[in-house]
């Protein structure tokens, strides 16, 4: 009777064993959820805070020829967190694309409004606060910095607790529509200035028209105190 037990015990085991190992010739599947789970550490390398990666389950009935190099990638327009999809590919000696499913979480402080903000007043120190969350759910261009607001106009009036973005703030213009300033062009040994009026509003590296008064209006990139460099 025990040796009839520890018999299905061990071919039980074997059966287990067996299911467990890949083909040969065939692709781990366990291994490219690794390659996938790794990129995504890679891409996210340069955000605050702490990344979290959840790779999904990829069917282990997919049968794919085993690959020595397989490639993670994503497609354009696609972000490396929240909810994403990720591409692996092999190019060599097979060729073939798989695509896995993934979450990718960014627990880090974002910048947002205190208090309600006026559409184009300048934004103070005093306005803002520190919040933390999940900044991968949020839309690009979340400000995790208060001097990316700081000076700053907001575009639209914002209530209070509105996460800051980028695209909703205006630089602080360094050059106004109307102010006198000053044409600079450099190139491989010569310089070369003159005046002009500002047709319209810029912020720091903004372009800007310019009218000469020759009544000539010329484009250039807006720096501060007053100046427009012009390329010719």
């Amino acid at each position: 009777m025990k040796r009839t037990l520890l018999t299905a015990l061990l071919v039980g085991a074997a059966s287990l064993a067996s299911a467990q190992t890949t083909p040969a010739g065939r692709q781990n599947i366990n291994a490219l959820r690794t390659v996938v789970e790794q990129f995504l550490h890679t891409q996210t390398a340069g955000l605050p805070g702490t990344v979290t990666v959840k790779v999904g389950a990829i069917d282990a009935r997919t049968a794919l020829a085993a690959c020595p190099a397989p490639e993670a990638f994503l497609q354009p327009g696609a972000r490396a967190w929240g909810k994403t999809t990720v591409g692996v590919r092999c190019t060599a000696p097979s060729n073939w694309t798989l695509f896995v499913q993934a979450q990718v979480n960014v627990q880090a402080d974002y910048v947002a409004a205190a208090l309600p903000l006026a559409q184009g007043q300048p934004i103070e120190q005093s306005q803002l606060v520190l919040v933390k969350g999940d900044i991968a759910s949020m839309p690009n261009g979340i400000i995790t910095d208060m001097a990316q607001a700081l000076g700053r106009t907001p575009t639209v009036s914002l209530a209070a607790g509105t996460p800051l973005r980028l695209d909703t703030l205006r630089s602080r213009p360094v050059v106004q529509q109307g102010q006198a300033v000053r044409l600079v062009s450099n190139g491989n040994g010569f310089s070369v200035s003159a005046e002009g009026k500002a047709i319209g509003n810029a912020g720091d590296g903004q372009i800007v028209q310019v009218r000469t008064p020759g009544g000539a209006v010329v484009s250039g990139t807006a720096r501060a105190g007053g100046m427009v460099e012009v390329a010719f």
